[in-house]
């Protein structure tokens, strides 16, 4: 059954809308203000090679003072930052107070190593926080002008339980408008850039923390994902990022808060440049609920089964997946049956191809109780009235508009929203069915993140629905690992999503730690 007349129009509606958009910006936009031909300085310090529990290892042995830990990223975030503006504002030197806390505990420590790796495993570790996750003293604006000045009062629940296991933030980095786009951007903060070309987008919506992490200007950070969020800013900055089977990681005091059946779909996770890292950043950030998943279980990769989906079957609302892609998720596919002596079975599912309708029609339904999610132009006119979006095009024709063009499209799109389709209902309940019966308890499928590697500037808003690769793995429910897999011929990153059944989270972190030993990992952007 194909789509409706109706919604065939739609999708030339959303597309026609987004097209005249693209072309507006372009015609009235102000000069770009990336830096071409610029290119990030290569790392120099050797900590900064260390991961996360390397250093608290190293912290916890005293063959390394925290204070020298965090130092050595300060120094590294003044450098970098002025090239990807990925850290809108910090906190180094109550970093540094707390470093020297650290290093004046352990020098009083009695019980031995042991009792500080098992009461604070990353004791001494800076760590960075997207800035829509409350942190003590930072800004909580979300990048909207109107909460400019808003600052938080109370940590949210993942950033607490990371600082409360030793994890000193040095600051937050930087979103798009309220947290509800592929490229990082706002005017509050500005636009961030991509660490391996400047003129590129590092993605969204923790777009801050994917670059300042791939640039290693920090070690470990947190993210939150409702389509995409841990994973598009993961794979274009080339770092691993996982989305957390949904209900584990509280999204309290993160903004915007969710509502409708948005708390189904959104997952907050770590995000970090080695995949050792991942597992017990995830213990220390599912807190109470930790238990829910099997993270001490030992994994045998031998024994898992193993599925590649290459594509989505050919969506009208999405572009082809990139040659690049395509093959080095066949050499992914090649490494697992060569190293592993698995099968890994290709499989393809027709409902793929309506993925952003099924995300877009998820998005938009009510919770149990009747109540739909909160307005887009409501958001954007907090703490006033909702914003008028065709007004605000006009505005922002005149250079008027305190919203950026995303934002703004975002809401004419909203305008559009009709009854959810019986058919996309329909093709989501197939799709979840065959794909709980695939995965079982142990089953991993590979896909592909995103149709491309990393974008020019603004390019999103011509190709505005290629995150349904990421979107629809949010409407099943499922947790995923974002893995990179080295550079292509223009030294960009390239990388593919390694999904799991609900719940089995442990395996797709198993996975990364294979791929990374197999593909490299993270790659020094300023070595190129």
């Amino acid at each position: 059954m194909a789509l409706s007349r109706l919604e065939k129009a739609q999708v030339w509606l959303f597309k026609a809308v987004m097209g005249l958009l693209f072309m507006l910006f372009r015609l009235l936009s102000p000069r770009s203000t990336s830096m071409p031909g610029k290119k990030l300085p290569p790392v120099s310090d050797p900590l900064l090679l260390d991961s996360a529990t390397q250093l608290a290892k190293k912290i916890r042995r005293k063959e390394v003072s925290s204070v020298e830990v965090v130092r050595a990223y300060i120094d590294r975030i003044q450098e970098v930052n002025p090239f990807v503006n990925a850290v809108i504002k910090d906190r180094f030197d109550a970093a540094l107070l707390e470093a020297s806390q650290v290093d004046k505990l352990i020098e009083e420590e009695t019980g031995g190593e042991e009792v500080l790796e098992d009461r604070l495993p990353l004791l001494g570790v800076p760590l960075s926080v997207k800035e829509s996750f409350a942190l003590q003293g930072m800004p909580f604006t979300t990048g909207l002008v109107s909460r400019r000045g808003v600052v938080a009062t109370v940590d949210a629940p993942p950033v607490a339980l990371l600082k409360r296991a030793g994890a000193i933030p040095l600051g937050v980095t930087n979103t798009p408008e309220l947290c509800m786009w592929s490229e990082t951007h706002n005017h509050l903060s500005g636009i961030t850039n991509n660490p391996y070309d400047l003129e590129r987008i590092v993605g969204g919506s923790s777009g801050g923390e994917g670059s300042i992490l791939a640039a290693a200007g920090a070690v470990i950070g947190v993210g939150s994902d409702i389509g995409g969020s841990i994973r598009m800013p993961c794979f274009f900055n080339g770092i691993f990022g996982h989305k957390t089977t949904p209900g584990v990681v509280s999204p309290d005091n993160q903004y915007p808060l969710p509502t409708g059946r948005h708390a189904e779909f959104v997952s907050s996770g770590p995000m970090c440049r080695y995949a050792e890292d991942l597992l017990p950043m995830l213990k220390i950030m599912a807190g109470p609920n930790a238990h829910m998943l099997s993270l001490n279980t030992k994994v045998e990769l031998t024994k898992l089964r193993f599925f590649t989906i290459p594509h989505d079957g050919g969506s009208p609302m999405t572009f082809p997946i990139n040659k690049d892609l395509l093959e080095i998720q066949r050499k992914v596919v090649q490494r697992l049956e060569a190293d592993l002596g698995v099968e890994v079975q290709e499989v393809n599912f027709p409902e793929l191809r309506y993925s952003f309708q099924i995300w877009n029609t998820y998005m938009g339904l009510p919770d149990e109780k009747g109540k739909p999610p909160q307005a887009f132009s409501e958001l954007m006119g907090e703490p006033g009235r909702p914003i008028w979006p065709l007004w605000e095009l006009l505005k922002w024709m005149v250079g008027k508009s305190e919203h950026t063009m995303a934002a703004i499209g975002l809401a004419l799109i909203e305008m559009t929203h009709s009854k959810p389709s019986p058919f996309i209902l329909q093709q989501k309940e197939k799709l979840q069915k065959k794909v709980d019966e695939l995965l079982g308890a142990d089953g991993v499928f590979l896909y592909p993140t995103h149709p491309r590697v990393a974008p020019k500037h603004h390019h999103p808003l011509f190709r505005p629905f290629d995150f349904a690769y990421t979107g629809i793995i949010n409407i099943l429910g499922l947790p995923v690992t974002q893995c990179p897999l080295g550079l292509n011929e223009e030294g960009l990153p390239l990388g593919l999503q390694v999904v799991a059944g609900k719940l089995q989270d442990h395996l797709t972190l198993e996975v990364a730690l294979f791929l990374e030993k197999t593909f490299g990992g993270w790659r020094d952007p300023g070595a190129k």
